[in-house]
């Protein structure tokens, strides 16, 4: 990414490691009243970091809730465990074996599928957020997967964004889970903690990748999400925060909090 704009500059330093001892610590104690990893996190544990079930998983998460995303991506991978069988319950069975470095994540691919197929794929993502067009997605993902790289969830964070209802967020997030890799996955739980504790400025949560990519130690970009997610939905919730049992008070400037707990 490029270099920061005058205007996206950090605010002030955070003291990196003594906040992300304190997030760690806060989330062993949530232990004790069930899960606490990210539905992503918790199904690649389940299907040992398999990037189709990571990829799957995490297009599934948008905008929906994290107890239905396991629950469906589960079901989906049951029947689909890999691009070559969604592709050929499509009725597209054509596969060429290992990737074309002439062809393009971006060249035409061949018709979607039927309706009837669409429909079958969309029954067994109800009932995440717009499973419909998921369902679209998903089958066109797997068309380009099968013809353009083998059947195989590409490594590098150009080639997925090359796919179709891949932002930057799903794609770091397969880096990270899939691949290991060091990438940093903002979603709107680390957006708005990372404004509201006032180390960056941003408006977007591209903006606040770009400026943490900068600023944030890089043996922390992998964790980040997996502890702010948590702590977005218990403590550093979007209204009425409960900041006064917040581990990360001490350095936190609370912008924009109008009303806290």
């Amino acid at each position: 990414m490029d270099q920061l704009r005058k205007d996206e500059q950090p605010f002030a330093p955070l003291p990196w490691d003594e906040t992300f001892r304190a997030l760690r610590m806060w989330k062993e104690q949530q232990e004790t009243s069930g899960p606490t990893d990210p539905s992503v996190t918790a199904l690649r544990k389940q299907e040992k970091a398999d990037p189709w079930a990571v990829l799957v998983a995490t297009l599934i998460s948008l905008r929906t809730r994290d107890e239905v995303t396991i629950t469906v991506a589960r079901r989906f991978l049951e029947v689909f465990p890999s691009p070559h069988a969604l592709v050929t319950a499509a009725g597209n069975p054509k596969k060429r074996e290992g990737p074309d470095p002439q062809k393009s994540a971006e060249a035409p691919p061949p018709p979607l599928a039927d309706t009837t197929t669409i429909e079958k794929v969309a029954k067994l993502l109800y009932p995440a957020g717009f499973y419909r067009t998921k369902a679209r997605t998903l089958i066109r993902i797997a068309q380009i997967l099968v013809h353009h790289h083998g059947g195989l969830v590409p490594a590098s964070l150009e080639e997925l964004l090359a796919l179709p209802g891949v932002g930057r967020k799903t794609a770091n997030l397969v880096l990270i889970e899939a691949f290991e890799q060091d990438a940093i996955c903002v979603d709107t739980h680390v957006h708005r903690i990372c404004n509201r504790l006032g180390v960056l400025s941003s408006r977007t949560p591209d903006e606040t990748e770009k400026i943490l990519r900068h600023i944030l130690p890089r043996t922390y970009w992998k964790e980040i999400n997996r502890l702010l997610v948590l702590f977005g939905q218990r403590v550093c919730t979007p209204q009425s925060p409960r900041c006064s049992s917040c581990p990360l008070s001490p350095w936190c400037k609370r912008h924009g909090v109008r009303r806290s707990r």
